[in-house]
C-alpha cells in the first residue's frame, strides 16, 4: 500500500471515531467563534445568537444525557436533557438581551459577555472565516464537527509530512500522524476552537523550517511566512509567540555553530529571520489596527472576564498569580507524569536533528508561553499548552528511528533468504 494512502487511511479512520461525539465538545469560546461566523456568513445578529444557542445548549443536554445513564443512583430517573436545554436557552437569552438592550452592541460577535471581552475576539477573525464555508454546507451542528474534523486530520497530515522531509522513514512518520491524533492534540484540534488551527499552522511552521534546513530556502521561508501570517489572523499572540521562539532558535543554534563548528547554514538563518520579522511584523500591525493590549489581556484575567473593577495595580498581582499557578501545575504533573515523560522523550528524540529540534522545541515553547499569559488552572485542561505535545509527537518518531533503520528486512513467505545478512 502506498504511504499516501495509508496516511489517509489513518486520517478517516479518525475521522470516523469522531462520530462518537458530534455534539458536546463546545467551550465558552465556542459561542463567541461561531456567532462570529454566523454574522460573516449573512445572518443578523439575534439569528446569529439563536443559533449558537442552541447549538450550545444541544451539547449541554447531550453532555447531561450521558451523564444520568451512568449515573448508579439516578441512571432509570427521567431524561434531563429537555429540562437542561430549557434552562440553558432561557439563561442565554436573558444575558443576550440585558446586553443588547444596554446597547452592547456592534462588531461581529454576539454579545455573550461584556464588550471589552468580546473585543479580544473580534479581532481573531482566521477560525470563525475557516468556519463559515462549513457552516454553508452542512448547517451549524454537522458543519462545527466537518471544520473540527478536517483541522484535526490536517495536524496529523502535516505531521507526516514534516516527518517525511526530514527522511525519516515512513513507518514512523505514520507513527507520528497516530501520535497526534492519540495525544491531546487530536482532542484540542477536535474542539471547535482556534486551537486547533494554530497547531496546523504552527506545524506548517515547522514544515517551512525542515524545507529551508533542507536547502529549499525560498519555500521554505515563504511557507514559515504565510504560516506566520495566518496565525496572526487566528490568534495574534500566538504569532508573536511564534514569530520570536523561531527567531530565538536560529539564534541559539548560531551560537553554538559559532562555538563549536561552521558557520549556520543559509536555512537557519532563512528560518530565523522570518520568525523575526513574523514578531516585529505582529507588534507593529497589532498597534496599527488598535489591538487590544498585554495589560488589556491581564486585566481580563485578574476580572474575571471584566465581570469586577479594573485592578489598580495589575502587574504585581500576575506575577504572583503566575508563582501560584506553576507551583500547583507541577505539582499536578508530578502526580501524573505523563506529560513531563512525553516532552522528555521527545526532547531527546528531537538530538537527533540538533537543527531542527532547536525549532522544535521552540514551537513547543510557545505552548508554554500562552499557558504563562493565561495562569488560570481552570481553563479548560490543558488546551493553552498544547503546542508542547507537538515535542513528543514529532520527536519520539525521531527517537525511534536508530531502531527502525537497524531492523533486519523480513523476508518474503517462500522467499529465500540472502546469505550476505
Amino acid at each position: 500500500m502506498r504511504p499516501g494512502t495509508r496516511v489517509l487511511l489513518l486520517a478517516a479512520l479518525f475521522a470516523v471515531l469522531q462520530l462518537a461525539n458530534v455534539t458536546g465538545r463546545d467551550t465558552p469560546d465556542t459561542k463567541n467563534y461561531l456567532s462570529y461566523a454566523l454574522r460573516l456568513g449573512g445572518m443578523g445578529e439575534r439569528e446569529a445568537a439563536a443559533a449558537t444557542i442552541d447549538y450550545v445548549c444541544a451539547g449541554r443536554a447531550t453532555i447531561a444525557h450521558r451523564g444520568q445513564n451512568v449515573d448508579v443512583v439516578r441512571f432509570h430517573a427521567p431524561d434531563p436533557a429537555p429540562r437542561v436545554m430549557r434552562e440553558c436557552r432561557e439563561r442565554e437569552w436573558r444575558q443576550v438581551e440585558a446586553r443588547l438592550a444596554a446597547g452592547q452592541a456592534g462588531g461581529r460577535t454576539v454579545p455573550f459577555m461584556p464588550e471589552r471581552f468580546m473585543r479580544i475576539f473580534e479581532v481573531r477573525p482566521g477560525y470563525p472565516v475557516f468556519l463559515v464555508p462549513f457552516l454553508a454546507l452542512f448547517g451549524v451542528t454537522w458543519g462545527v464537527w466537518a471544520a473540527s474534523v478536517v483541522v484535526a486530520c490536517a495536524g496529523g497530515v502535516l505531521v507526516f509530512v514534516v516527518l517525511r522531509t526530514l527522511s525519516v522513514p515512513v513507518p514512523l512518520a505514520l507513527t507520528g500522524q497516530a501520535l497526534f491524533y492519540v495525544l491531546p492534540c487530536g482532542t484540542t484540534a477536535m474542539r471547535p476552537m482556534s486551537e486547533g488551527l494554530q497547531l496546523a499552522l504552527t506545524l506548517a511552521a515547522l514544515w517551512g523550517c525542515a524545507l529551508a534546513l533542507g536547502g529549499r530556502i525560498r519555500a521554505g521561508a515563504a511557507l514559515v511566512g504565510a504560516a506566520l501570517l495566518a496565525l496572526f489572523a487566528v490568534k495574534h499572540s500566538q504569532a508573536l509567540f511564534l514569530g520570536v521562539c523561531l527567531a530565538g532558535a536560529g539564534a541559539a543554534v548560531a551560537v553554538r555553530r559559532g562555538r563549536r563548528g561552521p558557520p549556520p547554514g543559509p536555512g537557519v538563518v532563512a528560518a530565523a529571520a522570518v520568525g523575526c520579522a513574523g514578531a516585529l511584523g505582529t507588534v507593529l500591525l497589532a498597534r496599527l489596527l488598535h489591538y487590544p493590549s498585554v495589560s488589556e489581556s491581564v486585566q481580563d484575567l485578574l476580572t474575571g472576564h471584566f465581570a469586577r473593577p479594573d485592578r489598580p495595580r495589575p502587574w504585581p498581582e500576575f506575577l504572583q498569580l503566575q508563582g501560584n499557578f506553576w507551583t500547583e501545575w507541577l505539582r499536578r504533573r508530578l502526580w501524573e507524569p505523563v506529560f513531563a515523560a512525553a516532552v522528555a522523550a521527545g526532547a531527546w528524540g528531537a538530538r537527533r536533528r540538533p537543527v531542527f529540534g532547536a525549532f522544535l522545541v521552540a514551537a513547543a515553547c510557545t505552548g508554554f508561553l500562552n499557558q504563562a499569559g493565561h495562569p488560570d488552572i481552570t481553563l479548560w485542561g490543558d488546551r493553552l499548552i498544547v503546542p508542547a505535545w507537538l515535542l513528543p509527537v514529532l520527536g519520539v518518531p525521531l527517537l525511534l528511528e536508530p531502531a527502525a533503520r537497524e531492523r533486519p528486512e523480513v523476508p518474503a513467505q517462500g522467499a529465500p533468504l540472502d546469505p550476505a545478512r
